[in-house]
């Protein structure tokens, strides 16, 4: 099988790739592909060759689509458009990545289901909420898989993104006091599990999946537990994993997904402390 995956030098395309050698990668990123250019993705995918695509290309930091919602709309969702476009017309396989943060706008608790009705506060959960409508009303061939915060850690020609563990580390490592927000409650799902779970994903039913474990912790005491699964006692995790009451103090955001579906497909993701345990066993770290 031949797979198109944008972003392929992000971290999930890495992990994706290096755990599925068997599948015949074309990995394009932005010196390939501009993404902020429709006509420029048009063109590309549809004199390109290919089995389907994992687009995983896309501007998430929430300040940037805050601050240049035009130019993240063309890459997030115009670009998507084009790109759900061509997989149509060459009857390929879509793979889009979408995000909890098409709840983050809900005032009742999660976890939510792939049906629920979504809200988002924010211009890069309201791209992927118009990506996945589009996809949703025009596509048969697709997956799309709704993340929760991806975890993991940087290894030779695998660099990692911004996650939980890597700035719990950050701050017990440095002694660097950072906040952790005691309003907010997500999934923190390991990476790893979508890397081996990548050619068993493909092969799924058309539709929409939550991709996450379950996670009964704020993000504070979800920090503080990594930190005592690195061997620190309770006095240096209190001095430098600190609560922030602030963030979010007009609303607790409840970002978590219902994962019931993908696991009735025998995909299993288990709970945010197993997560954490096989990711630090991996690399070393588990005290």
């Amino acid at each position: 099988m031949k797979v198109i995956v944008t972003g392929g030098n992000g971290f999930i395309a890495s992990s994706v790739k290096e755990a599925n050698p068997q599948i015949e990668w074309v990995s394009v990123d932005r010196k390939e592909l501009d993404l902020s250019n429709p006509d420029q993705v048009r063109d590309y995918f549809m004199n390109a060759e290919y089995d389907a695509v994992f687009h995983t290309g896309a501007m998430a930091q929430t300040a940037d689509c805050e601050n240049y919602p035009e130019l993240t709309h063309r890459i997030n969702v115009e670009s998507t458009i084009e790109i759900a476009k061509a997989c149509k017309a060459k009857n390929a396989r879509l793979v889009f990545i979408s995000t909890e943060q098409t709840f983050n706008g809900k005032t009742v608790a999660g976890p939510f289901k792939e049906t629920d009705e979504q809200a988002s506060v924010t211009v890069y959960g309201n791209h992927k909420i118009e990506c996945e409508e589009f996809i949703n009303a025009n596509l048969d061939n697709y997956i799309t898989l709704r993340f929760s915060w991806m975890m993991g850690m940087s290894r030779p020609g695998v660099r990692v993104s911004p996650n939980i563990i890597n700035n719990v580390m950050k701050a017990m490592f440095y002694q660097e006091p950072t906040k952790f927000t005691v309003n907010e409650i997500r999934g923190m799902t390991y990476a790893k599990h979508l890397a081996e779970n990548f050619a068993k994903i493909l092969e799924l039913p058309s539709g929409i999946y939550n991709f996450s474990n379950v996670n009964m912790h704020n993000t504070y005491e979800s920090a503080k537990i990594i930190a005592k699964k690195l061997g620190f006692d309770d006095e240096t995790i209190d001095r430098y994993i600190l609560p922030n009451h602030e963030r979010y103090a007009d609303r607790f955001r409840d970002y978590r997904l219902d994962n019931s579906k993908i696991e009735a497909c025998g995909i299993h993701l288990g709970t945010f402390e197993e997560d954490v345990d096989e990711c630090l066993s991996d690399y070393g770290w588990l005290r």
